[in-house]
């Protein structure tokens, strides 16, 4: 599981769990504004169990190129049009890579990841047509499926709204108050309320009906 700490992956892990999986969580210190997110993380994936919890270290921080990696460039706290400032290059390509290393020595037969192509911020590595073509990749270029096990790459909620995903979430019995979102959460876990992904949040939580209990600052 691509374990952000955030209100989708959370969603990913609970749903994964939910249909009998023995979960190993991966998270990732790569360069982002806070690291509140990790600490997150950390709790959601004692509070399920999982096997293992591991955070690698990648410093995308490195290349910058984006609002969360890097502070000269202002997280955008608007609606803007077109792929926005909070897309960091490669991201997910370099996280499943990441991931499929991992499972590949765990001998995982699935990698799960919270990417939504309905509410998602306008990232192109959301989109199922990148999944697909990615999971053909993952199978050309292992060995453990070049042997017959192939690896699935499951993403339960890339047809949900933000509505539905937390709706299903608490099904589960997720308690999202654990969850950090924000892109600029301040040391204290109080999320901003403008950014692109606090608006999703706050919007998905409104209509499902749903109180939203994170504590924001506006």
């Amino acid at each position: 599981i691509l374990l952000s700490g955030g209100l989708d992956s959370t969603t990913v892990l609970a749903i994964a769990k939910n249909q009998g999986y023995a979960c190993y969580a991966l998270s990732f210190a790569y360069g982002q504004r806070h690291v509140i997110e990790l600490e997150a993380a950390e709790k959601i994936a004692k509070l399920f169990q999982c096997i293992e919890h591991r955070v690698l270290t990648i410093d995308l921080g490195g290349f910058g190129g984006s609002a969360l990696t890097d502070i000269s460039i202002a997280v955008p706290e608007h609606a803007t049009s077109g792929i926005p400032a909070t897309y960091v290059p490669a991201r997910n390509t370099i996280f499943l890579a990441n991931a499929l290393a991992y499972a590949e020595v765990i001998e995982a037969d699935a990698i799960f990841i919270g990417v939504n192509a309905v509410d998602y911020s306008g990232y192109p590595d959301c989109r199922p047509d990148y999944l697909n073509a990615f999971e053909v990749m993952a199978n050309l270029a292992t060995k453990r499926a070049v042997e017959g096990e192939r690896i699935r790459f499951e993403a339960p909620l890339i047809h949900l709204s933000k509505a539905e995903i937390i709706q299903a979430g608490l099904r589960l019995g997720i308690d999202y108050h654990q969850t950090i979102s924000c892109y600029q959460v301040d040391q204290r876990g109080n999320a901003c309320g403008r950014c692109d992904s606090c608006r999703l949040r706050k919007q998905g939580f409104l209509q499902a009906g749903i109180a939203d209990a994170t504590h924001y600052t506006s």
